[in-house]
């Protein structure tokens, strides 16, 4: 039995449904059943809630771990699976240093830390930055035809979420091949946030700008536009990062995993027109 966390989110759900649709025995962990991901076995948990955690591992051989990376949330996983005998577990993450300006980044590491000294089994998918993460910025483009960024020039090697999820469910249906392995996901470019803008411009027949501002002034954007305080000031750390060079890095393991090309920019962007028109 193969366990998915955190299976209403983008990366989970799609996990579970390619899971379920390959016929493998697969259980989604969601806090409200009606966004449970169909085709699939459903158990109800709370990460705050041992107890739930207990009864969602029961008779699991691999959890692909999905989690917002709230540090005490996924140690709460990992150790719910140690004491119901999980062989293996598959974590999403991304580039993770305990030393890092970013707060999300330095929370990684502690999980990450704590996994590893469990001694269980375990692969690591470090994902680049998703191009889901773009769909946010959908409401000013439509209300102001451009949107606001403070990552300058920077490239990243943006990844599809649902090549992430096609990852993890193929390492999780075969973890005695990947065990111990770190693997670093991204899409096949290297994307800049005025590729975006272009890409935009073509798939809305209209132009779509991009306007580049501090980290301080995007921080401040953020949370007048209703982010929490907390997460502007670790997104804004994050696109200074991508500023200088932090994520312009790509490799080919999504298709050496599973065997398929990672969706193109324009791909993402001709999928998801609806939002942004």
């Amino acid at each position: 039995m193969i366990l998915v966390t955190g299976a209403s989110g983008k990366v989970g759900s799609e996990a579970a449904r390619l899971l379920g649709a390959q016929h493998h025995p697969t259980r989604a962990l969601v806090r409200d059943a009606s966004r449970a991901p169909h085709g699939v076995e459903t158990v109800i948990g709370d990460f705050d809630r041992p107890d739930t955690l207990d009864t969602a591992m029961r008779g699991v051989e691999t959890v692909v771990l999905v989690s917002p990376a709230v540090p005490a949330q996924e140690i709460a996983v990992i150790d719910s699976a140690v004491r119901q005998g999980v062989r293996h577990i598959v974590k999403i993450t991304s580039k993770a240093s305990a030393d890092s300006p970013v707060d999300r980044r330095r929370g990684q590491a502690r999980i990450e830390a704590h996994l590893e000294a469990t001694g269980l089994s375990f692969t690591l998918l470090r994902a680049n930055a998703y191009m889901q993460n773009l769909l946010a910025l959908a409401p000013m483009i439509k209300q102001t035809g451009g949107f606001l960024m403070s990552a300058a020039d920077g490239q990243v090697g943006m990844i599809d979420s649902r090549d992430v999820a096609a990852t993890a469910a193929t390492v999780a249906a075969t973890p005695q091949a990947h065990v111990g392995r770190t693997y670093w996901l991204t899409g096949p470019d290297l994307i800049t946030y005025s590729n975006v803008a272009e890409e935009l411009s073509d798939a809305l027949g209209h132009p779509v700008e991009y306007r580049r501002t501090s980290p301080a002034d995007h921080r401040a954007a953020m949370i007048k536009a209703g982010v929490p305080e907390a997460v502007a000031i670790s997104n804004a750390q994050a696109f200074g990062l991508i500023a200088e060079g932090d994520a312009a890095w790509l490799t080919n393991e999504v298709e050496s995993i599973t065997g398929t090309a990672p969706r193109t920019l324009r791909t993402f962007i001709t999928d998801h027109i609806a939002a942004f028109a």
